[in-house]
C-alpha cells in the first residue's frame, strides 16, 4: 500500500501508516560502526537522506535563480508589512491630538477597545474565506485579493469623520490582511528550499517589523502636521506594502506543491529543477523533493472540499499537527506582546508623558525587537525549535518581572512623593523601561520568526491553508482578547496588568517542553512519519549518524 492509499481515507491504517518511514528511502548503504573508515568524520543528523542530498546539490546563493526566489519571498514579507504596519499605526494615531478631535476616543476604555478589536474580528471572519481562495486560486491570487481588500479598508479608514465609519474601516482591513497571511506564509514555505526554510518563513513574519518601524517613524513624522493629515497620511501609507504585492505577484512562479495538488506536476517539476536544482534535472534534491510529494500529495485531498476540516482534529497525526498550530497561536500572542499596542499608555505609567516622546520611545522600541526578531531569522535553520521556545519563553517571564517590580516600586514612589517630583526615582523609571525594552527583544527573538515557520511547517500541504486560517482564527481572537481587555485593564489596574503575562509565560514554557515536535532538519512531507508516531515529540528527536568522507560526501548511514 501506498502512503497516497493510505491518506486518502482520513483515520484509517493506522498501523500502516506508522510502518511506512518516509524520512529513510534507504538511498545511502547501512553500514555498522565498526566498518567506519578512518579518518571519515561521523556526525549526528535529522535525516541522512535530506542531509546527503543538500550537500551534493549546491544551490548558488547569488545566481539568477536565487535572486529571483528571494524577491518571491519579499512578495510574501510585504503582505506581513501589511500586518505589522497597523500594529504601530494605532497605538501612535491614538496619541494625536487632531485624531482625538475628531473622534473624542480617549487612549483607554470601551471606545479605543472597539476601535482596536473590530480589526481582529474582521480577520476572524475572514480566516476561512482566506483558505478557499488560497486553495481555489492559489497562493498568488489570494495575496492579490487581500491587498485590494486592504486598500479598499484603507480609503474607508483615511476619510473617516465619525466613529462608526472608522470601526467599519477596521473590520474590512483585518478581513484583508486574514487573506494575506493565510497565503503569504503557505507561499513562502512551499517555494523555499528545505534548507532555508525556515529563513525564508522567519524573514517573512518579520515583515511585521518591515511594517511597524515605518508606521512608528511616519507617526512620529505626521505628528507635527497641525491639521487632520496628521493622522489621515500614515493611515494612507498603509497600503504602500499592498501597491508592492499587487505589482510583484504577477512576476514570481506559483508554489510547486499548490500546482502539485492541483494537476500541474510538469509545472511544479520545472519550479523545483529551476530553483531547487540550479537548473540540474538530476540534482538529488529534486528527486528526494518530488517522491515525497507524489507521496504526500492528494490530487482528490479533504482540501478539495471547501468546508471540511475534520483531517485537523480527527485523526492522530491532524491532533498533533493542530497542536503545534494552536500552541504557537496562543503563546506568540499572548506572552506580553499583545501590550505593544498601549505603547504609549505603559510609557505614561512609567512617567513619560509628553506625546513627541512617546511617539519616539514606540519607533525605538520596533527597532529593538526587529533586530532581535532578524538575529533570530539568520540562525533559524541551524537552531532547534523547542530550545528557543522553552528558554526564550522563560527569559520572556523573567524580563516582565523585573519590569513590573520596578513599575510597582515606581508607583510607590509617586504615591509617597505628592506633588514632589524629586522624591521619584529616575532610575527606577528608567530601569522599568529598560526591562520592557529587553522584553521585546527576547519575544521577538523567540516568537517573531517561528510564529510564521512553526505553523506552515507542521501543517501538511492537503490541508495547509486550511490550518493557517485556523491559525488565523486563534490567533486573531487571542488579539481580540488582548486589545479590547488590554485598554480597560490598563485604565483600571495598570502596571499590574503585567502580572498575568508573567505567570502565564511560565506555563507556556511548561507545555512547550511537554508538546512541542522538533521540525528543524526535515523536510515537509518528512514530518508526515513524525506525526503519525504513538510519541511525536519523542519521534522528532531521534537522529541519524552518516559517515562523512574526507571530501566532504555523504557515503553511508550507521546503523544503531
Amino acid at each position: 500500500m501506498s502512503l497516497h492509499e493510505v491518506n486518502s481515507h482520513p483515520g484509517e491504517h493506522e498501523k500502516d501508516l506508522k510502518a511506512l518511514d518516509p524520512l529513510h528511502h534507504d538511498t545511502l548503504p547501512r553500514v555498522p560502526n565498526a566498518s567506519v573508515e578512518p579518518g571519515a568524520q561521523v556526525k549526528d543528523v535529522k535525516n541522512a537522506e535530506l542531509y546527503a542530498a543538500i550537500h551534493e546539490s549546491r544551490i548558488p546563493r547569488w545566481s539568477k535563480r536565487s535572486i529571483h526566489l528571494y524577491f518571491a519571498v519579499f512578495v510574501s514579507f510585504c503582505c506581513a508589512c501589511a500586518n505589522g504596519y497597523d500594529g504601530s499605526l494605532m497605538t501612535a494615531v491614538l496619541a494625536m491630538p487632531h485624531f482625538q478631535n475628531t473622534f473624542h476616543s480617549g487612549t483607554t476604555g470601551p471606545k479605543v477597545s472597539v476601535i482596536f478589536s473590530l480589526y481582529t474580528v474582521g480577520a476572524m471572519v475572514g480566516a476561512p474565506f482566506a483558505a478557499i481562495l488560497s486553495d481555489r486560486l492559489g497562493r498568488r491570487k489570494a495575496m492579490v485579493c487581500g491587498s485590494i481588500t486592504i486598500i479598499t479598508g484603507m480609503i474607508i479608514a483615511a476619510t473617516s469623520k465619525h466613529v462608526a465609519q472608522f470601526v467599519v474601516a477596521r473590520f474590512i482591513l483585518g478581513f484583508g490582511i486574514a487573506i494575506m497571511t493565510v497565503a503569504a506564509p503557505a507561499y513562502s514555505i512551499e517555494i523555499a528550499p528545505p534548507h532555508w526554510r525556515g529563513r525564508c518563513t522567519g524573514f517573512y513574519n518579520c515583515g511585521w517589523f518591515g511594517g511597524s518601524i515605518p508606521a512608528a517613524a511616519v507617526t512620529y513624522g505626521c505628528n507635527n502636521i497641525d491639521s487632520n493629515l496628521s493622522w489621515q497620511l500614515p493611515l494612507i501609507f498603509q497600503a504602500f506594502a499592498c501597491l508592492i504585492v499587487l505589482i510583484g505577484v504577477w512576476f514570481i512562479p506559483e508554489s510547486p506543491r499548490y500546482l502539485m495538488a492541483n494537476g500541474r506536476e510538469e509545472e511544479a517539476i520545472d519550479f523545483l529543477v529551476k530553483y531547487h536544482g540550479a537548473d540540474d534535472p538530476n540534482s538529488k534534491l529534486v528527486h528526494l523533493e518530488i517522491e515525497e510529494m507524489r507521496e504526500n500529495i492528494r490530487l482528490d485531498g479533504i482540501d478539495k472540499v471547501w468546508w471540511d476540516y475534520r483531517p485537523l482534529f480527527i485523526t492522530h497525526n491532524g491532533r498533533w499537527r493542530m497542536a503545534q498550530v494552536i500552541m504557537i497561536g496562543v503563546f506568540g500572542q499572548f506572552s506580553g506582546n499583545g501590550l505593544g499596542y498601549f505603547n504609549t499608555v505603559i510609557y505614561e505609567n512609567l512617567g513619560i508623558t509628553s506625546v513627541p516622546k512617546q511617539l519616539a520611545y514606540n519607533l525605538l522600541n520596533s527597532v529593538v525587537s526587529a533586530i532581535g526578531a532578524l538575529t533570530a531569522v539568520s540562525l533559524t535553520d541551524k537552531m532547534n525549535r523547542r530550545p528557543v521556545l522553552i528558554f526564550g519563553t522563560l527569559a520572556c517571564a523573567a524580563t516582565l518581572a523585573i519590569n513590573s517590580g520596578l513599575s510597582a516600586k515606581l508607583d510607590s514612589q509617586v504615591k509617597a512623593s505628592g506633588d514632589d517630583a524629586s522624591k521619584v526615582s529616575s532610575s527606577v523609571a528608567q530601569g522599568a523601561l529598560a526591562a520592557y525594552f529587553l522584553f521585546n527583544v527576547v519575544n521577538s527573538f523567540t516568537y517573531t520568526p517561528l510564529q510564521g515557520v512553526l505553523p506552515s511547517e507542521a501543517l501538511d500541504t492537503n490541508m495547509r491553508a486550511k490550518g493557517l486560517a485556523v491559525y488565523g482564527f486563534i490567533v486573531n481572537g487571542v488579539g481580540f482578547i488582548n486589545q479590547f481587555a488590554g485598554p480597560i485593564a490598563l485604565g483600571n489596574i495598570q502596571y499590574k496588568y503585567i502580572y498575568i503575562f508573567v505567570g502565564w509565560d511560565v506555563v507556556e514554557a511548561i507545555l512547550w517542553f511537554l508538546f512541542c515536535v522538533e521540525s528543524q532538519g526535515r523536510t515537509i512531507e518528512q514530518l508526515e512519519w513524525v506525526y503519525n508516531q504513538p510519541n511525536p515529540v519523542k519521534a522528532s528527536l531521534k537522529v541519524d549518524k552518516v559517515v562523512i568522507e574526507s571530501t566532504g560526501k555523504v557515503v553511508e548511514k550507521i546503523d544503531a
